[in-house]
């Protein structure tokens, strides 16, 4: 190299790291001074931070484009944005999703802190189980939720069956389509759980209700709550709570869904849903019928399924909700053929409506208030040999509640009111309850509460209830959380509206009832496994006997709060993520039952003391797969039920104590055609097993349905 050069080289060097540094050093402080800073803090109703939320700010505008950021463990978002007008939306998976428009000017710097809204139709947010919604993590009481996704995996239409895919639920039912249904959670009677509507009590006063028509048609959610519930729900929360949650709209383009399918028996089966937002409004209405002429003579079934759910969002903490839903069938009853007993012509009638509209509102950070009344119709015509009987049943009420929401913890009072109408005189019904709830430090969460129930049959009683959770572990690695929950309660429930005179003086049926488990995680959370172990006493059940001097002259005998009874066992169900495209999951429940004491004159075999209690099997349990991979959805069930205690009810008997035990398996299958059509197909009973839900009623035998499903303006 030459020396003259030596200095031109350095000099250049010099020059293009000054001009480097002048180009690219004014653009990036350009770029600051260009740019707004858009920051907040999420938090729950109670105050405690939500960790992993994602924030998205779409940029109005042709160009449009979005920035995106997650809340970090201290609830806590930040986004470097340029100047402009944006839609801003906050979204996770346990919250309602919020939205706010706002504009940013350069070097502004705009905070929002947002208290974020439990969703309930999510999954991990219970909504029965407490006063106050709450994550399913921290709830002591046992909780199995049946989601939307899961019905339409399965291609199920009707309720029944789907509950006793969880654990602690069986099912009583005489015969195919139609017949009288029945469910039993815990051990406790068909009677003893709470069937609610989008918040609408639906049992008979002092009864249970009959699940032959209905069905899950436009449901996005079920929970099933095991346990005494009568300090929240009051008279006939005695083992559980059912809450079905009807669909609600949640696109902005009007999604309409249109499905037909037929097979065996000449079934055929349709709906249609129309849901969307507009604005601040949301809808949602369905229309759907069900017919098929059964698998014998005169077991020919008809259903008509409505349901409407309507709501107006004034704010993110202000909204007014209005629900109804109509199940009415007509179902031919062939009677036990398997016995030799038909009933030609006997026929059921059976009509359930019910409507809800609820208001919830915050007055201030700590405040929030709802506001409810419901009403719910009943009418049965049975038509036998002996002619029509109609009974017709009403309950109307309300209920106001506030609650005192604080960080870690809340205080709700509440009020209720009901009128009960059938064939027996009305009843009024008032309770006042009051719950708290208080999360100590980050693992102890404890709830306790009562209520003041004066029912117009009993007079007034108080019942209450404690339980907590404790997260023992945390993690999500190999060996993830560990949860331990218990909870105790007293349940309560009236007696049944029998005629005038027949049952003036009877005792409110009673129970005590107490559960514990442990939640425990697997695998970065892809497996979960749960054990519970529950106990139920039951005492002043109501029993009936025929007796020479009768107090009823109406049904030839005596009604009695004479016997008690128990149910104790544990259950322990699993759910795993086995790969992306399979999950499986079952339960197994063992269920001892055994009646403590028994009337003067004990008719009911199903009461003698020392016998199992009716239709309960000692051992169940429940098996699934499903697989979901290149379009298709393939669904596999199993179910085993036990051995139980049961009766022909023949005059005179055969001597039929007990119903064998029987497996069944159904399989269900899906496939995405693209351009929002499905084809739908469901086997029940793959391989014909022969058997009896209840004694001389057969099950339905192998059968099958195939269709199509269209869906228009899916997001």
């Amino acid at each position: 190299m030459r020396p003259r050069l030596l200095p031109a080289i350095v000099a250049g060097i010099l020059f293009s790291t000054l001009f480097a540094k002048t180009a690219f050093a004014a653009p990036a402080a350009n770029l600051a001074e260009n740019t707004a800073t858009f920051k907040g803090s999420l938090t729950d109703p109670s105050g405690a931070v939500v960790v992993g939320a994602q924030i998205n700010a779409l940029l109005s505008g042709p160009t449009g484009g979005s920035i995106h950021a997650n809340s970090d463990s201290n609830g806590k978002f930040s986004l470097e944005l340029p100047p402009g007008r944006y839609r801003v939306r906050i979204q996770h998976s346990s919250f309602a999703t919020v939205e706010q428009d706002i504009s940013l000017t350069t070097g502004e710097t705009r905070t929002w802190d947002v208290r974020l809204a439990l969703e309930a139709l999510s999954a991990s947010v219970i909504v029965s189980a407490a006063a106050e919604p709450a994550l399913a993590s921290v709830t002591p009481v046992p909780v199995d939720v049946i989601t939307g996704k899961n019905v339409e995996e399965q291609e199920q239409i009707w309720l029944a069956p789907m509950l006793t895919t969880v654990q602690g639920v069986n099912l009583g039912r005489t015969g195919s389509y139609g017949g009288a249904t029945s469910i039993f959670v815990d051990g406790g009677n068909s009677n003893f759980t709470k069937i609610l509507i989008d918040g609408t009590p639906i049992n008979i006063p002092g009864g249970g209700i009959d699940f032959s028509n209905l069905t899950l048609e436009s449901v996005d959610k079920i929970e099933i709550v095991h346990g005494a519930s009568s300090a929240l729900y009051g008279s006939d929360a005695m083992t559980g709570v059912v809450q079905i949650f009807t669909h609600r709209g949640a696109t902005k383009t009007p999604q309409l869904t249109l499905e037909g399918d037929g097979g065996t028996f000449a079934t055929g089966h349709g709906g249609a849903q129309l849901s969307g937002l507009l604005g601040a409004f949301d809808y949602s209405a369905y229309a759907g019928y069900f017919s098929t002429n059964g698998q014998g003579a005169n077991d020919a079934f008809r259903d008509t399924t409505l349901s409407g759910n309507f709501g107006w969002r004034f704010s993110n903490t202000n909204t007014i909700r209005a629900t109804v839903r109509s199940n009415a069938s007509i179902a031919e009853l062939p009677g036990q053929p398997e016995l030799g007993a038909p009933t030609p012509g006997a026929q059921n009638d059976l009509n359930n409506i019910s409507a809800n509209v609820r208001w919830d509102f915050s007055t201030g950070d700590h405040w929030q208030h709802h506001l409810e009344g419901y009403e719910s119709r009943n009418q049965d015509l049975s038509i036998s040999s002996f002619g029509p009987f109609l009974t017709k049943y009403n309950r109307a009420g309300g209920e106001g509640q506030s609650a005192y929401v604080f960080p870690h913890g809340g205080l709700t009072a509440g009020y209720a009111f009901e009128e009960e109408t059938g064939p027996a005189p009305t009843r009024i019904n008032q309770a006042g309850y009051l719950e708290a709830r208080y999360q100590f430090g980050k693992h102890f969460t404890a709830i306790a509460g009562a209520r003041a129930e004066a029912n117009g049959a009993f007079g007034t009683r108080v019942v209450p209830r404690v339980g907590g959770s404790y997260a023992l572990r945390d993690g999500n690695g190999l060996w993830g959380a560990t949860r331990l929950r218990a909870a105790f309660g007293l349940g309560i429930k009236e007696p049944e509206m029998l005629p005038a005179g027949c049952g003036p003086d009877l005792k409110p049926e009673r129970s005590n009832s107490f559960n514990a488990g442990v939640d425990q995680f697997f695998g970065a959370d892809r497996v979960h496994v749960s054990v519970t172990y529950f106990h139920n006493d039951f005492r002043d059940i109501v029993s009936f006997a025929f007796t020479q001097v009768p107090n009823c002259p109406a049904f030839g005998g005596s009604f009695f709060n004479t016997d008690e009874a128990w149910a104790h066992g544990g259950s322990i169900a699993f759910e795993a993520k086995a790969t992306r495209w399979l999950r499986v999951e079952g339960h197994y429940t063992y269920d001892n039952t055994r009646v403590v004491k028994a009337g003067p004159i004990a008719t009911d075999p199903s009461m003698i003391p020392g016998s199992r209690l009716f239709r309960r099997p000692l051992h169940s349990a429940n098996f699934l797969a499903n697989a979901h991979f290149r379009r298709m959805n393939w669904n596999f069930a199993g179910s085993y039920v036990g051995r139980r205690a049961d009766s022909d009810f023949l005059f005179p008997p055969l001597g039929i104590t007990s119903n064998p035990s029987y497996v069944r398996w159904d399989l269900s299958n899906s496939y995405d055609l693209g351009h929002g059509l499905f084809t739908l197909a469901r086997i029940e009973n793959l391989f014909n097993n022969h058997y009896d839900d209840v004694v001389g009623f057969p099950a339905l035998r192998f059968n099958w349905r195939l269709g199509m499903r269209y869906v228009w303006g899916r997001e």
